[in-house]
């Protein structure tokens, strides 16, 4: 307490550079807060997007590897030529038992899906559609088409057996509007009549214009692939658990399952070095803050060099001595950590209020900020470790300073 006492009245003596430094710490903390705020609410925020928009398992009708040729397992060293592959319709067998045997362990939604390239007709003109066969009420508990709707309902399908929906975009281009007939033709030349029973918007270009919703039967009478599927889509309860839902579902039905962070490998990759960055960035703002606590500190050690031979005769030990100066340093790291975690929420609250409307198309929303005690923790541990430091240098030389030559006057 006693070299507490110290520290604080070699601070009290020169308040308007405590204060400085005080302030420049509290900035670092702050901005520093405030931009860990933002720029982990936007990564949630887009990982939320994207995870909302695809599967978190996604099963497809392929292999992760080519099948292996019986010769390749009882010679060491075969070179095939002319290979043909089967005749056979591509596509994951029996759906029914595939759905059963994933329902017995896994925890979430599941959702059969056949989708294929069609040309939807109206009016004498054609679009290229990305056809997707479903059954309603399960796709819309693995995917957020529900929440896209404009017009009509994605229930609707249930009850229409030929029922479409489409993109209000691809509505647009066509000049077809809700209750319109149109015609879908398959790659073989299957043609069908589908009735619009809705029009969704999610914002997503290719989507709007190139994608379509029909009832799982009609899809697959269109494309002439009866009781086949070629995808099944799975939403978690638990999103943490999609690699090892996958990996099984992949030993058991020997099919391709793909997680959403696998699919998305390159961007998790983009969000480490992106994290990174930021936290180099913050660290480099609290040492900048430290250079004002060692710019305070070396002077309170050069003004007070007589006060520190006073104490060395009384018999403080260099130990001592050095605490003082420490000291001094972690108070004012303390004191601008604390007036900085109440800046950095400050500007954090009023980043979340900001609100930004784009068009007509898409809501007002807000700026997205996670609000996160490691934020603050983070900053805080930093700028009294910049600011231990920061006095801990200056300490040295002031532990050093030989008592007879100052009292003497000697430089």
């Amino acid at each position: 307490m006693l070299l507490l006492r110290i520290a604080s009245t070699h601070i009290r003596n020169r308040l308007r550079q405590t204060i400085v430094s005080t302030l420049g710490v509290a900035l670092g903390v702050g901005f520093s807060v405030a931009m860990a705020s933002l720029m982990e609410g936007s990564q949630r925020d887009f990982t939320a997007t994207l995870i909302d928009a695809i599967p978190h398992v996604e099963i497809l009708d392929e292999q992760r590897a080519p099948a292996q040729q019986p010769a390749s397992a009882v010679y060491d060293a075969v070179a095939y030529h002319g290979l043909r592959p089967k005749e056979d319709l591509r596509g994951i067998r029996n759906p029914t038992e595939a759905l059963a045997s994933l329902r017995d362990w896994v925890n979430g939604a599941m959702a059969q899906r056949l989708s294929g390239q069609a040309v939807l007709r109206y009016a004498g003109q054609d679009i290229g559609m990305t056809l997707i066969g479903v059954e309603p009420r399960r796709e819309l508990t693995v995917s957020k088409i529900g929440e896209d709707m404009r017009e009509g309902a994605f229930e609707d399908l249930d009850t229409t057996s030929n029922g479409l929906v489409i993109g209000d975009k691809a509505a647009e281009r066509l000049g077809a509007e809700l209750g319109d007939t149109v015609t879908l033709t398959s790659a073989n030349g299957v043609a069908k009549r589908f009735k619009i029973v809705g029009l969704f918007h999610s914002g997503i270009t290719t989507s709007d214009e190139g994608l379509a919703y029909a009832p799982l039967k009609a899809v697959q009478i269109l494309l002439e692939k009866p009781d086949v599927i070629n995808s099944i889509a799975i939403h978690l309860n638990a999103i943490g658990d999609a690699n090892e839902v996958a990996a099984r579902a992949e030993r058991q039905l020997g099919y391709k399952a793909v997680s959403w962070e696998e699919a998305n490998e390159g961007l998790m990759e983009a969000f480490f070095v992106r994290n990174v960055i930021m936290y180099t960035v913050v660290g480099a703002i609290l040492v900048v803050a430290g250079f004002g606590i060692f710019n305070i500190v070396s002077t309170i050690v050069h003004e007070k060099a007589r006060d520190i031979a006073i104490l060395k005769s009384l018999g403080f030990p260099e130990g001592d001595i050095q605490q003082i100066f420490v000291l001094e340093g972690l108070v004012i790291g303390i004191l601008g950590a604390l007036a900085g975690s109440a800046l950095g929420f400050g500007l954090s609250s009023y980043l979340a209020s900001v609100k930004f409307e784009f068009s007509q198309d898409v809501e007002m929303t807000h700026l997205p900020i996670y609000f996160s005690a490691l934020h603050y923790a983070i900053a805080c541990l930093l700028a009294l470790f910049s600011s231990g430091i920061a006095g801990y240098i200056p300490a040295r030389k002031a532990a050093r300073l030989n008592p007879v030559d100052i009292i003497r006057g000697a430089t």
